[in-house]
């Protein structure tokens, strides 16, 4: 597995962008932004808990430090200075089943209406919130619309499930962060908080996972939550309640807690601080990985990541294995057999996250093997 972001190098400015020369070994720093971007819906609960650590200190958005939205598109700068290795990424995203689009119908000789299986990117972007036409086409013709989990919709409830699961989100063994990490890397994250208007005292017992969902998004996003806008999942199922439509999830809100807290601590504390140590990169990762998004191409999106760095070791492979498969793959099984009621029944439009829809355990091919026909409509 490569990685980016060179935490022993000056980042240097190339043109328009970030120069690629400049990436090395930060690996963890790639998961934590796959599951703050794409892996999970559980943004909904960071801007929770960001909310009330927020109230209880006496701040508000317009208190803290304000970054620019902008960001450059990281392969436009290996287009003009390394095209052999945007190559490669094209040629690593070639051999990825189903991950050049990010809508497919889905047909049943059980059902007589059709179904749709849509690839969302979790985040509040005005480009991403704007559907392609077959997807918005899609919507108004669902009876029933199928998300994540339904469980951010309704912050009351949200807060009370993690109320009910405090281990889930909190250390309750009586230690802080403090107690998990080095004293150069709590010096970290104190200062990014410490910029964010928030005490370290307020989130001492927070899980490292839940503060890199607070304080490790890109800039923009934030300004967006601030803003109270909604992101993807959340706008489309929304809009269907408004609609009268049946909104339903496949998973609960517990279930998507707990396969974060289910990795190892060591894991997240290396996620947490080098998501941190990314800075202003954040935002030129979240450009390029929105573009890929945005043109289709999903199976590019690790390509691209694992080109931008040399080599890891086996330790943060190893990490990268279980993150795949305790959060990607495992979920996929659920997510798959979950729908298939939903799909038989006939007019439901399934939006998630869209790094579970391609490869050979992605859900289009799961839907496939269970024997439904599954192709593609619009990138």
């Amino acid at each position: 597995m490569k990685h980016f972001l060179a935490s022993d190098a000056p980042m240097q400015a190339k043109e328009t962008g970030t120069s690629v020369g400049t990436f090395t070994r930060t690996g963890m720093a790639l998961l934590s932004l796959l599951h703050v971007l794409l892996a999970l819906s559980f943004l909904a609960v960071a801007a929770l808990a960001t909310t009330e650590a927020h109230a209880r200190d006496g701040t508000n958005a317009a208190n803290r430090t304000e970054d620019g939205c902008g960001g450059h598109d990281l392969l436009d700068a290996m287009r003009r200075n390394d095209p052999a290795k945007l190559a490669a990424i094209d040629a690593a995203a070639e051999k990825v089943a189903n991950g050049d689009h990010r809508l497919w119908k889905i047909t049943t000789p059980k059902a007589k209406q059709p179904s749709w299986l849509f690839g969302t990117m979790h985040v509040a972007d005005p480009r991403v919130l704007d559907l392609p036409d077959a997807a918005k086409d899609a919507l108004e013709k669902a009876d029933t619309i199928v998300i994540e989990t339904t469980g951010v919709l309704d912050p009351v409830k949200a807060q009370a499930d993690i109320l009910a699961h405090p281990d889930l989100t909190m250390f309750t063994d009586g230690s802080t962060l403090a107690a998990h990490m080095s004293a150069s890397d709590l010096a970290l994250v104190k200062k990014r908080l410490q910029e964010e208007g928030l005490s370290y005292a307020l989130v001492a017992k927070m899980k490292p996972w839940i503060l890199a969902g607070m304080i490790a998004r890109p800039a923009c996003e934030e300004k967006r939550t601030d803003a109270g806008e909604d992101f993807l999942d959340k706008q489309i199922a929304e809009d269907a309640k408004a609609k009268g439509k049946a909104v339903k999830g496949l998973e609960t809100l517990d279930e998507q807690l707990r396969a974060m807290a289910d990795l190892p601590m060591k894991f997240h504390i290396r996620g947490l601080v080098e998501a941190l140590q990314l800075g202003a990169l954040m935002n030129d990762v979240t450009v390029t990985m929105t573009d890929l998004y945005l043109d289709g191409r999903i199976s590019a999106i690790l390509p691209m990541m694992e080109a931008i760095g040399p080599d890891a070791g086996a330790d943060e492979d190893a990490g990268y294995a279980e993150f795949r498969k305790r959060i990607v793959t495992d979920r996929n099984a659920v997510m798959a057999e979950r729908a298939r009621p939903m799909i038989d029944a006939g007019g439901a439009f399934i939006a998630v996250g869209a790094l579970h829809l391609p490869g050979r355990e992605g859900l289009v091919a799961r839907l496939r093997k269970a024997g439904y026909t599954v192709r593609p409509l619009a990138r």
